[in-house]
């Protein structure tokens, strides 16, 4: 291979990474970098903003596993990206940063726009690192790749000083490794197949390392025939269908709700593909002492809530299947899961019919469920409607509701759309949002109609921050503080050259929807909630007995 520059090496080894796309800015100190992309395969995205840069990474890492490309310039152009790259680092979803940077001889000296970017970036990355030296960049490139992608995935950054991008050098990109699957012990599954046998009332939660294994098929084969009932974390929706009858939804609110009666009748937690980060265990385990099996890629964090009976630590499908070969669970049955499904889809149904408006938020979701396939995406931002979200949406696949969680990143739906819609061109995307949360990063939906990106914004318009509102009464009984004015969502929709709607009543929800998933441009629906719904949980979440 003739002498290239260092921007162009790098390029050349995004390419030999299977890059589709890098998001990202123009900036002065990444000049090389995007001269060399503009003759490249790889399709860049010029976004608005660094932040839903990284957003759209994040997701696209998340839905491929194939680690998500942003990219901006230095100083601020880098501290925009942080938020993005530490939701994707929080939620395991493969994401390589590239920022660039000063010449190294300015680095010794106070210099304009200069920051030490390794240095800030290590505490939300799983690794970062500076190209000093241009023979280093294939080596570089391939490590960050492979960190990414590795379990539990994440996000890296990489540097590059705008001097060394210009450097001429020789090189080529490395060949990518495959990675072999590795399988748990011969002891560890006998130990958990013992214990599985032994329990009267055990209970599987899973969490998102589940999806990310492809284990779902998996996991519901040896729930069904283990007679064992499911509750999945906020990440983890789809990885039993909902509508299966051990399937007892969605854990994860701060407060007790129906699902946590099963965890009061558990002897037993075998938690697959569960990250503690999900959920702390301390939520549902504050004493450490109901027995867990640990069944996932990688061995348990430490936790005093979380000490495993045993750890069963490989490809999580095999770990299950060869559980089941040797777990007897003949004749056993669990009565109380048949009757607490009962009560978690009675209190589902309660607001199918209701007229009020503003809408109810467990109205609103249950006509979007009505509305959306079974492969059709939803991304929840973060604020009061997250927590109905994740409560009351139930999906039939993995990675058909995505919920920033770990992080909780305020503005991550709307760009988040554009990545998922980029890998799903054929299905339809929402982004649920606040208005709080749309404000955030609108701006990106330019971004999406030049890139041909049609998906819906559902902002649920409550003209506050509500998730803020609903803590403040509960621990003080009053609010202050989180009340704003908005523009009219369906003019500012209509000024970019998208499609704005406005619902004035509950039976406009569904029809209205129904026209803004048939548009060929993005659109952004404007839906009053009524939030009153947050407070009259808490008292009933508060009043909560189990019959079991």
């Amino acid at each position: 291979m003739g002498e290239i520059n260092t921007a162009e090496l790098l390029v050349r080894c995004l390419e030999n990474e299977g890059v589709e796309y890098v998001f990202g800015l123009p900036g002065e100190e990444n000049l090389h970098v995007l001269e060399a992309l503009r003759h490249s395969s790889i399709k860049f995205i010029t976004t608005r903003h660094e932040q839903g840069a990284a957003f759209m990474a994040d997701l696209y890492g998340r839905l491929t596993g194939k680690a998500g490309v942003c990219l901006s310039t230095l100083g601020p152009g880098a501290t925009n990206l942080m938020t993005g790259v530490a939701d994707a680092n929080l939620d395991g979803a493969p994401l390589v940063a590239i920022t660039g940077q000063v010449g190294t001889d300015r680095m010794h000296i106070e210099s304009h726009q200069y920051l030490d970017l390794v240095a800030m970036f290590a505490p939300v990355t799983k690794w970062n690192a500076q190209i000093v030296r241009p023979s280093n960049t294939a080596e570089i490139v391939r490590k960050a790749f492979k960190i990414a992608q590795s379990e539990k995935p994440g996000a890296v950054h990489i540097d590059l000083p705008e001097n060394i991008a210009a450097m001429p050098v020789l090189g080529q990109p490395l060949a990518k490794d495959e990675r072999e699957k590795t399988y748990a012990s011969f002891r560890s599954i006998g130990k958990a197949a013992v214990a599985i046998s032994k329990a009267k009332n055990p209970l599987i939660l899973v969490g998102n390392g589940a999806i990310r294994a492809g284990a779902s098929e998996a996991l519901t084969e040896f729930a069904t025939r283990m007679n064992i009932p499911v509750v999945n974390s906020f990440m983890g929706k789809g990885v039993i269908p909902y509508t299966h009858p051990l399937a007892l939804w969605t854990v994860g609110l701060q407060q007790r709700d129906h699902v946590s009666c099963a965890f009061d009748q558990a002897d037993l937690i075998i938690a697959v593909g569960y990250d503690l980060v999900e959920y702390s265990p301390k939520k549902w385990n504050p004493e450490g002492k109901i027995p867990i099996i640990h069944i996932g890629m990688s061995p348990a964090e430490i936790d005093s809530s979380y000490i495993p009976l045993v750890e069963v630590v490989g490809d999580i499908s095999d770990s299950l299947a060869e559980i089941m070969k040797q777990a007897d669970r003949e004749g056993k049955t669990i009565p109380y899961a048949v009757e607490l499904r009962a009560d978690i889809r009675a209190d589902y149904e309660l607001y199918a019919n209701d007229e009020g408006f503003p809408i109810k938020p467990q109205k609103l979701i249950y006509d979007l469920r009505q509305v959306m396939g079974p492969d059709d995406i939803v991304i929840s931002d973060v604020g009061a409607h997250k927590m109905w979200m994740a409560r009351q949406y139930h999906c039939d696949r993995p990675n058909t509701c995505i919920i920033s969680n770990g992080f909780a990143a305020m503005g991550i739906a709307l760009p988040g759309a554009i990545g998922a819609k980029l890998v799903y061109p054929e299905r339809n995307v929402v982004a649920v949002t606040g208005d709080g949360g749309f404000m955030m990063n609108c701006q990106e939906l330019e971004t999406a109609l030049r890139v041909g990106t049609p998906f819906v914004t559902l902002i649920f318009n409550d003209g506050g921050y509500g998730l803020i509102e609903w803590k403040q009464q509960n621990h003080f009984g009053d609010s202050a503080f989180i009340r704003f004015g908005n523009p009219d969502f369906v003019k500012f929709a209509e000024s970019m050259g998208l499609k704005g709607y406005r619902v004035n009543s509950a039976a406009e929800l569904i029809p209205t929807l129904k026209e803004a998933l048939a548009q060929d441009v993005p659109t952004v629906i404007d839906c009053p909630v009524d939030y009153g719904e947050n407070l009259r949980f808490t008292q009933k979440a508060g009043d909560l007995s189990c019959k079991i």
